[in-house]
C-alpha cells in the first residue's frame, strides 16, 4: 500500500515521458512533413486519373481552401495542447503547421486564379469586388503571407521579438477571416454543419488563449 503513490505517478508520467521522446526523435519531422504533404498528393493523384467529379477545377479549389482551414485550426492548437499536456516539445512543429498552412492557402488562391478566372485580373478584380467572400479571402491571404514571409529566425531578428509577437499574434484575424469566408461561401448553398464545426473549435482555441492571458493579467497584478 504504500508504494501505490508512487506507481500511479509512474503511470501518469509514463506515457507523457514516452511521447516527449517521439516528438523530439529526428523523424518526426519527416514524418509531419509527410502527413501535411499527403492531402496535395492525393489531390494530384485524383486530378490526373480524374477522380474529381464533374467540376473538376471547383473541387480542386474547396479541398485546397478546406486543407487550409483544418491546418490552421491544427496550427491554432499547438500552443493550447503544448500547455494542456505540459510537453514543450509540440513548440518545435507550429512553424512547420503554420508555413504548410500558408503553401495550401496559396495553391487555393493559384487554383482559383488560374482553373476558374483563366489569369485574366481585370476579371479577377472584378469578381473580389462582387462577391464579399472572395474580398475576405484576399485579406486572410495577405496576411498569411506577412506572416510566412516573418516565420523565419532571421525575420525575428530584424523586427524584434516584441514587434515579431505583435505581428504573429495576428493569426486570431487570420482564422476569424478564414472562418467568415467559409461561412459566406457555403451560405450560398445553405449549408452550415461544417460552418458549425470549424467555428465550434477556432472558438476553443482562441478562448483557451484568452483565458490564460487573463489568468497571467490576474496573477501579474496580485
Amino acid at each position: 500500500m504504500a508504494y501505490a503513490p508512487s506507481a500511479g505517478r509512474g503511470l501518469a508520467s509514463g506515457p507523457r515521458a514516452a511521447l516527449a521522446r517521439a516528438l523530439l526523435h529526428p523523424a518526426a519531422k519527416p514524418v509531419l512533413h509527410g502527413l501535411c504533404l499527403l492531402p496535395l498528393a492525393w489531390l494530384v493523384y485524383a486530378a490526373a486519373f480524374d477522380h474529381l467529379g464533374a467540376n473538376p477545377a471547383e473541387a480542386l479549389i474547396r479541398s485546397l481552401g478546406d486543407w487550409t482551414l483544418r491546418l490552421l485550426c491544427l496550427t491554432l492548437a499547438v500552443t493550447p495542447l503544448r500547455q494542456a499536456l505540459a510537453l514543450p516539445a509540440l513548440a518545435r512543429f507550429r512553424r512547420m503547421l503554420g508555413v504548410y498552412t500558408f503553401c495550401y492557402a496559396l495553391l487555393h488562391l493559384l487554383c482559383y486564379t488560374g482553373f476558374d478566372m483563366g489569369f485574366d485580373w481585370a476579371e479577377i478584380a472584378h469578381d473580389v469586388a462582387k462577391r464579399p467572400f472572395i474580398l475576405v479571402g484576399m485579406c486572410m491571404f495577405v496576411l498569411l503571407l506577412l506572416l510566412a514571409a516573418t516565420s523565419f529566425n532571421r525575420a525575428i531578428r530584424w523586427l524584434g521579438a516584441r514587434r515579431w509577437q505583435q505581428l504573429h499574434r495576428s493569426v486570431y484575424l487570420v482564422a476569424l477571416l478564414a472562418l467568415l469566408h467559409f461561412f459566406w461561401m457555403r451560405a450560398g448553398k445553405n449549408d452550415f454543419a461544417e460552418v458549425a464545426l470549424y467555428a465550434a473549435i477556432i472558438a476553443v482555441l482562441l478562448l483557451a488563449r484568452l483565458g490564460r492571458y487573463l489568468r497571467r493579467n490576474s496573477l501579474s497584478l496580485q
